[in-house]
């Protein structure tokens, strides 16, 4: 088994050089918080990570969470790494100030998360779903509501969950049935729902649902859809948990995956009614949902690149000591010398920096929107960067947790030697919080269509900003990357004009063309930000007490993923050319 190691280096470079952290930490007012900060953060966050959630990342998933008459038993140790997690202050990190958060940038959060989900993903999604809960009930919950539950959400004394899915819904909201009927002061919350992330667990005081119900009068469809707040355990009137709520865990799902992260069949109402409080207005429910959902898939993006993180440490640790084959003077040799060994190294490692550069810069603009709430453009740069990293990231995570195994050979389809287990983890990634499917459509509906592509001609026009610095660069290394990046972004420009003129006649176009945008988006994007780290690199090699080895590295990475990946928006331009005549051809009963 290999260990796990934050790629400090590469983090607080991105932070650096691609987000300017000190400068938005300025603009958000927070004189005191700065690159050296994040440094010291990033190093303890380090330790955690390393010392304490990685070692329980195999025995989670070899022991996963278990069901027993008291409720959902936690993998052993879990329990005993959150109170440290807890009391390190680590759930308040980015929190509102005003009910006991630190009031740190997101931006530093997001990197933060990073070490959480390399370390053992399994167990970060119970803060990760928190967080998310925060977020929806700081931007929708009425004052009440946020005093009695988000000092304890924050602390991390209590956990929050986010209960969509029903059996019969899917990822169709439309299709909820869960209902809520008004009762004094609260409402009695009935029905059940499926793939609830850490639904109940023993690790804290009590758990925070937040539910998609129906009113009795509501309108059908997503217009009639309220969001409730549903406590396994009623709080008493000293805000404390007391009894315990008409609500329960009635099984598990066995997973291929993440055994260690409880996947919960709850069941709200078999004694009569779950006590829920109505979180915001009425039918508006979905509309705050998507606030935590927003949240949640920038998240799940990020464990694309966490897994892909740990999968890329641990392959080039197997590769460095696994001994295979003769150097001419009879020597043995490990097998990182191999060229095609090498190959697969450089697409875990060049995809995964590409990855960790896109997650933090579109988190970065999240900041950018809270400076002021009227900076549409951060805004729709944001929205429009989320369904990528959701979608690409994720994607790519698949290939990058695969080349591990293929790396360890026969001994990668041995579950002791782990490259499996990031295999099977990173396998939902693409599906839940809204399937790369999903996240295309949304790509190309409502944050390109809907706008007449203002905000993707946005982008492209600062990607050829970069170009033309690339280009100007006097700096042969950098030529290679300039001009496989002039390529991809006339074939991004050729897709986007192709989507604009043809989707609005053509029925099925946007649907057939939507997955191959967003991977060519993913590809462009992180060819992008590589060639932007690139330039950067360059200009700092010859400073006096420069890192030349790593900001070399940096450029050479850069042009082997310009080289090897961004040869890939071509492909998938060509799909998107293809329409949709083929793809929709066959009759349902040919199949």
């Amino acid at each position: 088994m290999s260990t796990y190691t934050h790629p400090l280096k590469d983090t607080l470079f991105v932070l650096k050089e691609l987000v300017d952290f000190d400068s938005l930490s300025t603009d958000l007012g927070l004189d005191d918080v700065n690159l050296e900060l994040a440094e010291a953060i990033l190093s303890e966050a380090g330790k955690l990570g390393a010392e304490v959630l990685a070692p329980l990342n195999q025995q989670g998933d070899q022991q996963g969470a278990t069901l027993t008459a008291e409720g959902v038993k936690q993998s052993a140790g879990f329990a005993a790494a959150y109170q440290q997690y807890v009391e390190s202050g680590w759930p308040a990190l980015v929190a509102d100030e005003a009910f006991g958060g630190q009031g740190l940038p997101a931006v530093l959060g997001t990197a933060v998360n990073e070490i959480w989900h390399s370390a053992n993903m399994a167990f970060a999604l119970c803060p990760m779903l928190c967080q998310g809960a925060v977020e929806a009930l700081t931007a929708h919950g009425s004052d009440e509501l946020k005093a009695r539950y988000l000092p304890q959400l924050i602390s991390g004394e209590w956990t929050g969950t986010m209960n969509l899915t029903e059996p019969n819904a899917g990822s169709d909201l439309a299709a909820v049935s869960a209902r809520a009927i008004p009762n004094d002061d609260h409402y009695l919350i009935s029905g059940q729902k499926i793939f609830i992330t850490w639904g109940d667990h023993q690790m804290t005081s009590n758990i925070i649902h937040l539910v998609l119900a129906r009113l009795p009068d509501a309108p059908r469809g997503v217009k009639g859809i309220s969001l409730f707040i549903v406590p396994k355990f009623l709080l008493d009137e000293h805000g404390e948990p007391g009894a315990l709520n008409d609500v329960s865990c009635v099984s598990l799902e066995h997973k291929l995956g993440i055994h260690g992260s409880p996947t919960c069949v709850m069941s709200f109402g078999d004694q009569g009614g779950a006590k829920g409080y109505l979180v915001g207005e009425a039918n508006k429910g979905l509309m705050y949902m998507f606030t935590m959902m927003n949240n949640a898939r920038q998240a799940v993006g990020l464990q694309g690149l966490s897994i892909s993180e740990r999968a890329y440490q641990q392959a080039r640790q197997y590769a460095q000591e696994r001994l295979q084959g003769s150097r001419r003077d009879g020597s043995r040799m490990p097998i990182i010398e191999h060229p095609d060994v090498r190959r697969m190294l450089m697409l875990m490692k060049s995809g995964t920096e590409a990855m960790r550069a896109l997650a933090l810069v579109a988190m970065a603009e999240a900041d950018r929107a809270a400076i002021d709430s009227e900076d549409q453009q951060a805004l729709a740069r944001l929205e429009l960067f989320t369904p990528i990293v959701k979608g690409w990231m994720t994607e790519l995570a698949q290939e990058i947790t695969s080349l591990n195994v293929q790396i360890h050979g026969g001994m990668g389809y041995i579950e002791e030697t782990g490259a499996a287990q990031h295999f099977r983890d990173a396998r939902i990634l693409t599906i839940y919080e809204g399937t790369s499917g999903i996240q295309a459509l949304d790509l190309i509906g409502r944050k390109t269509l809907v706008n007449g592509g203002e905000h993707l001609r946005g982008l492209l026009a600062e990607m050829a900003q970069s170009l033309t610095a690339l280009q100007q660069a006097q700096d042969t290394e950098l030529s290679p990357i300039a001009e496989r990046f002039s390529d991809a972004l006339a074939q991004a420009q050729q897709a986007a004009d192709a989507i604009l003129t043809r989707a609005p006649d053509e029925p099925h176009f946007a649907g057939t063309a939507s997955f191959n945008f967003m991977m060519l988006m993913g590809y462009l994007c992180g060819g992008w930000l590589l060639a932007r780290s690139a330039l950067k690199a360059s200009a700092q090699l010859n400073h006096v007490g420069a890192d030349k080895a790593y900001l070399q590295g940096k450029v050479t990475t850069a042009r082997f993923f310009a080289e090897h990946y961004l040869p890939r928006v071509g492909s998938h331009l060509q799909m998107v050319l293809a329409g949709s005549q083929s793809t929709m051809a066959l009759a349902v009963e040919q199949f």
